[in-house]
């Protein structure tokens, strides 16, 4: 087992912990649970540079890495829905960033069955950056100020908007490979 692997698989089986974390009722917890999530977030950058760095790309971590970042944003946005801290129209956000995860997963496995590659964008790697940032934020939601939840609300839309483009993009560069060759044109 390689240490960028150790460290994705780590970053997957703490997500329950940070979830736990946001159900304890304690400004304490919140501000444990914002230290653990953005040390698993950092870990996302760390396990594919150190997996380049130490020339320890593999499989197994080319299948993990992207499943660890949505499970991740996933729990933790089903979490704060359930908790109340992402609430009102910031609910819509969500849904459409599930939608959108799910939708690019299936999608890359779709491909995957038919050797047709679907890689990482660079924007999508910022609309990640943006998910997770937005995500901590919305952690210490509960020990913010109304000015303060209204910039958290905005970063969540960033996101949300970025979670969107990104999806579309993915939708048509997949059509755009699924579509036969067309003689001359």
């Amino acid at each position: 087992m390689t240490l960028p692997n150790i460290l994705t698989l780590s970053r997957v089986a703490l997500i329950p912990i940070v979830v736990l974390m946001l159900f304890a009722d304690d400004p304490f917890m919140r501000w444990w649970a914002f230290g653990l999530f953005t040390l698993l977030s950092v870990t996302d950058y760390f396990d594919g540079y150190l997996a380049r760095a130490l020339d320890q790309s593999s499989a197994l971590g080319a299948l993990m890495d992207p499943i660890a970042d949505k499970v991740l944003v996933a729990a933790l946005t089903v979490a704060l829905v359930a908790r109340g801290d992402i609430a009102g129209w910031d609910v819509a956000g969500a849904i459409l960033i599930l939608c959108r995860e799910f939708l690019v997963s299936g999608l890359r496995e779709f491909l995957a069955q038919r050797d047709l590659p679907l890689p990482v964008t660079k924007l999508a790697k910022w609309k990640t950056t943006a998910q997770l940032v937005a995500l901590a934020l919305l952690i210490l939601a509960p020990l913010a100020t109304p000015d303060q939840l209204l910039g958290i609300s905005g970063i969540w839309w960033v996101a949300t908007a970025l979670t969107l483009i990104t999806g579309v993009d993915y939708v048509r560069s997949a059509a755009r490979q699924l579509k036969p060759a067309t003689g001359g044109q």
